[in-house]
């Protein structure tokens, strides 16, 4: 059933009626006045004047091209795993892409952009089938993974994509594109900061035969008591991933503080060759002739954030016992909501630590998570 509630919100003006009731109209569940808090990892962030739920991909695109022609602000919402929502909230529609849809097909999986993308994992390694498993545990939504070039234990979303379903918010039109359309890179897409295209499903290549992607990431092919480029059954290395990222307060817990975060909160910088030097200079004068971690990259040289954030002095669960928002205490490059954060806390905290590690390395790191109606 439906959900509209018309109550007087506080905000500025009343919300024009007549849109919700076009919303409602479309097919969305319509509810006011939702904080973010209960729709993002972090817990955090202020209201949300309008909430219309999408439960379809029709749905989906109908309410956009509705919103989009009636001029209305709207924030585009899934699972809320990589957005940082100011104290105040969004003073417009927010969109909460609800399609959930995971079919497979002669080697291939398409899922919906609001189908939980550890679920569409956990699906294909069911199945029996490869490739995706060094992706388990990942929190958040199948639609964001092209977006951020979601990454990890030396695989990205990018080298499984085959095509991407995209609604052109500038034209209306919906259509499937190719990876290299995407310009796909570090984190990061042309999809990424910019409200231009939504994306709708993602059509992934799997390997058939249910082994894994072959294996890069040391600590992963330790764990699992193999060599560099193996490939193992895609279930013992979902498993595995699972294990590690448990460790370090990386696969959602309710119960877990160190789990309320936006998962790696600063992506890992990559410093071109002109300023490497510099920067291990820097490292040397603080910490001695140590082994700096460094991995080649399309435009320098990648560093890791992790190691450059502990150097400068930030230990696990920084500041201290106590604090609103603190680093978690097991891994230093998420922050974290220790039950009773606001955003500011947050940002205050990550203002913090990377004004530190610029202090210390001359390294600015940036922030990964998307940020709406609040700067770090």
């Amino acid at each position: 059933m439906r959900r509209l509630t018309v109550r007087r919100l506080p905000f500025a003006d009343v919300w024009d009626v007549s849109i919700v009731s076009q919303l409602v109209d479309s097919g969305a569940f319509v509810s006011e006045n939702l904080d973010f808090s209960e729709m993002t990892t972090l817990r955090v962030g202020g209201p949300a004047r309008i909430v219309a739920e999408c439960p379809t991909t029709e749905v989906l695109v109908d309410v956009v091209r509705l919103l989009d022609a009636s001029g209305i602000p709207t924030l585009i919402l899934a699972g809320g795993s990589n957005l940082v929502v100011g104290d105040d909230g969004f003073d417009g529609v927010v969109v909460r892409v609800s399609n959930t849809t995971v079919e497979f097909d002669e080697g291939f999986v398409t899922a919906e952009a609001g189908a939980e993308w550890d679920q569409v994992v956990a699906q294909t390694v069911a199945a029996e089938l490869g490739g995706l498993e060094c992706l388990s545990g990942i929190p958040g939504s199948t639609g964001a993974t092209p977006v951020q070039n979601v990454g990890a234990y030396g695989v990205e979303i990018g080298t499984m994509l085959r095509r991407v379903r995209l609604l052109d918010r500038r034209t209306g039109e919906v259509r499937w594109v190719q990876p290299d359309a995407l310009g796909l890179g570090y984190r990061t897409s042309v999809l990424k900061h910019t409200d231009a295209a939504l994306v709708l499903a993602v059509e992934l290549t799997v390997h058939r035969d249910g082994s894994s992607e072959p294996l890069r990431y040391r600590e992963l092919f330790s764990a699992l008591e193999a060599e560099e480029g193996d490939r193992r059954p895609s279930v013992e290395v979902r498993d595995a991933v699972l294990d590690l990222r448990r460790s370090k307060g990386m696969v959602l817990d309710p119960d877990d503080y160190d789990t309320w975060s936006a998962g790696s909160f600063f992506t890992n910088p990559v410093v071109p060759d002109s300023e490497l030097t510099a920067v291990l200079a820097a490292v040397e004068a603080r910490l001695g002739d140590v082994s700096v971690p460094q991995y080649p990259a399309a435009t320098g040289t990648k560093l890791s954030a992790g190691w450059l954030i502990e150097r400068a002095g930030f230990s696990k669960g920084y500041p201290a016992e106590g604090a609103a928002a603190r680093l978690s205490t097991k891994h230093t490059l998420a922050l974290t909501n220790r039950g009773a954060a606001k955003t500011e806390d947050l940002l205050a905290l990550a203002r913090d630590v990377r004004d530190g590690v610029q202090s210390a390395f001359g390294v600015r790191l940036e922030p990964e998570p998307v940020t709406v109606g609040c700067a770090i």
